[in-house]
Formats: C-alpha cells, sequence, structure tokens
C-alpha cells in the first residue's frame, strides 16, 4: 500500500511541477485612468518621489515605514527606498527616464519578502482639458512567483493597488488644480 501512495504522491508533485513551468514567465499590469489636470501638473506627481505620499496605495500601509530619498531631487536619478512591515516589505525606485509631458520610467527592486525586479511606467496623454495615464508594470517571474500564480492573480491583486492608487492621485491632482 506504501508504493502506492508514493506513487500517486510523486505523480502530483509532477503534475504540480508541470504545471508552474508552463506559467507564462513574463507578466504584465496595466491601469489607466483620465484627470482632469494638464499633463505637467500629473507628470509632477511621479516624477517626485517626494509627492507619492498623497497618492501611493501602499504609502498608508505601514505609518512606521523607513523611507529614504537619494540621487536628483526628481526625474532621472531620483531614488526612493524603503523598509516597512510586511505589508510593504522593503525596496527601491529608481527612475531611469524621465520625460516632462509623456513618461516616467521606473526600475522597482523588491528586497523583501521576495527579491525581484520590475519595469514600471507611467505614460501621459493630453485629451483636450484632460490628461490620460496609464500605469504599467512589467517583469520577468521566477519558479516561487509561477507557482504563486497558480493560486492569486497577480494583475487582480497588483491592479487592485494600481487601480486604488490611479484614483488617490486623481483627487490630488484635480483639487490642486480647481
Amino acid at each position: 500500500m506504501l508504493p502506492i501512495i508514493l506513487i500517486i504522491l510523486a505523480a502530483i508533485v509532477a503534475l504540480f511541477l508541470v504545471a508552474v513551468a508552463m506559467q507564462p514567465s513574463e507578466f504584465r499590469i496595466e491601469r489607466s485612468v483620465a484627470l482632469r489636470a494638464p499633463a505637467p501638473d500629473v507628470v509632477a506627481q511621479v516624477n517626485d518621489f517626494h509627492n507619492w505620499e498623497a497618492w501611493s496605495p501602499w504609502a498608508k500601509l505601514d505609518p512606521s515605514m523607513k523611507q529614504s530619498f537619494q540621487g536628483a531631487p526628481e526625474g532621472t536619478g531620483a531614488i526612493y527606498s524603503w523598509v516597512g512591515n510586511k505589508k510593504v516589505g522593503e525596496g527601491r525606485m529608481t527612475i531611469t527616464e524621465s520625460r516632462s509631458t509623456d513618461l516616467v520610467r521606473i526600475k522597482l527592486e523588491f528586497i523583501k519578502p521576495f527579491a525581484s525586479i520590475a519595469d514600471t511606467e507611467f505614460t501621459f496623454k493630453p485629451e483636450g482639458n484632460q490628461t490620460g495615464v496609464t500605469w504599467t508594470m512589467s517583469g520577468r517571474k521566477n519558479f516561487m512567483a509561477k507557482a504563486f500564480g497558480l493560486f492569486m492573480s497577480m494583475d487582480k491583486m497588483i491592479g487592485r493597488d494600481f487601480e486604488k492608487g490611479l484614483a488617490q492621485m486623481k483627487s490630488v491632482v484635480e483639487t490642486k488644480t480647481k
């Protein structure tokens, strides 16, 4: 009886490993919103990490989070690092490209709870008296991220945070431009 149980367990493990291996090795999460404000006002919210506290969906999850800013005060070369509780973890963001009217590109490095690197991009498109903002995160998934993806949707989890952050950014920017 024991050999049969071991064979069944081995088959289950093998099926699980195959299912994980067949998961996509890249991810992309994207959300958009339109804000009633000129593009430079909207870009300023993203281009200066000091402004993120007002709209970031993660800023209020840990009131005692340690934050630091290095490099340029804003734009290309600006660096923001944080160390917080298990809800926010530890990481670092570096603005790698900044164009004042249409793009802010960020290298996002998570240290804890899981080490990973992702590319984050904010694009801005003037549309009449509004600015369309698209927030995108993309990167590669390692084996653990693929396994996690079998049980939890990164798009749904992080997408909700993006939606919340964009709604908060909309509120901040539109309040300032009234």
